[in-house]
């Protein structure tokens, strides 16, 4: 069931679920952090209503700047910004900022360590009809391996609004991946939220009548992003069969939660992991990197595999990508009988 701790959507599994794009959360945090803080600056690649800026640059005209379709400016701008005192903020589609100017990521903002925030919109292959060439699915490996880089992956507008208020508050380069379309709300404004902190989203333990129901075998399930609702209702009817689920909600993939990984792995002894990502270089990597310094077990991995993205509508790419209810659903019984 789901952890009551947490205190998410208790209306997650109706039909009728809320949603909202998680780049409007992305969109109404900034405005927050803008309000409270006036070094908090806005910059974009003209795609501002697409990635929601437009609420900060109604609000605040004169700490905002239209770059233009000039990504490797909006990366070096905003570092020269940063070095002034300011918190910049530049937004882009995440094929762009940072695909398009990743050298000027490196160069001017993390080899210099200053605070801007990158926000890449519409990643993932849900963009759809987009094509390949639009769909990043390579982002987060790109950015985990910056030093001093925060990425964080938020799973619901919530959850990306106040993982945007946070960002803002850090003297650090930080990511946000943020997805196109309309997501379920997962979370909650009480839901805790915390940069570098995995927290238990579900777990069959919460609802035990017996240890009995674990005996018939348990498993880890760790998402990120706006999979992390497939993953819970994979986690739901799992349970039905009596396996014993527990699935962690990885926002923040660097720093990685690893204390929290290593107590999940122990706990179940097999993980799935779950991202609209390449496998290689994502959060499925960054998994395996920690368990094998520390707690070696089987894990199955739901992602891209080394392909390109191609049109289509969203549902339709996740289930050709492999990245289905029904593929999460194998995954888990997969590494259960690599388990035992």
């Amino acid at each position: 069931m789901l952890n009551p701790n947490q205190k998410l959507n208790s209306k997650l599994f109706d039909s009728g679920v809320e949603q909202a794009p998680i780049r409007k959360g992305f969109g109404e945090g900034l405005l927050a952090a803008g309000e409270a803080d006036e070094r908090v600056v806005g910059l974009c690649a003209d795609l501002t209503e697409s990635t929601q800026m437009h609420l900060f640059k109604n609000k605040f005209p004169n700490r905002f700047i239209e770059i233009g379709v000039a990504e490797q400016n909006l990366a070096t701008v905003a570092s020269g910004m940063a070095a002034m005192g300011k918190i910049p903020f530049i937004t882009s589609y995440a094929m762009f900022s940072p695909g398009r100017n990743w050298e000027q990521i490196r160069t001017t903002i993390c080899y210099n360590d200053r605070p801007v925030k990158i926000a890449g919109s519409h990643a993932g292959i849900s963009v759809g009809p987009d094509g390949g060439t639009h769909q990043a699915v390579e982002d987060i490996a790109i950015m985990r391996v910056m030093p001093r880089m925060v990425v964080i992956s938020p799973c619901d507008a919530i959850e990306a609004k106040k993982a945007t208020i946070a960002a803002a508050k850090t003297n650090t380069p930080v990511y946000i991946r943020l997805a196109r379309e309309k997501t379920p709300i997962i979370t909650t404004l009480d839901t805790p939220f915390e940069i570098g902190k995995a927290e238990v989203f579900y777990s069959s333990r919460f609802d035990l009548k017996s240890e009995e129901r674990l005996n018939l075998g348990s498993v880890g399930i760790i998402a990120t992003g706006a999979l992390l609702y497939k993953a819970l209702k994979v986690a739901r009817e799992l349970e039905k069969e009596k396996i014993g689920v527990t699935v962690l909600n990885i926002a923040t993939i660097k720093p990685l939660d690893e204390k929290a990984i290593v107590k999940l792995a122990k706990e179940t002894k097999a993980l799935v992991t779950v991202e609209e990502h390449q496998i290689h270089g994502g959060l499925g990597s960054a998994v395996a990197e920690a368990l094998a310094r520390e707690y070696p077990v089987p894990v199955e991995f739901i992602g891209v595999r080394d392909l390109f993205g191609q049109s289509g509508s969203p549902e339709q790419l996740l289930e050709h990508y492999g990245m289905g209810e029904k593929h999460i659903y194998d995954a888990v019984r997969k590494v259960l009988k690599r388990k035992a």
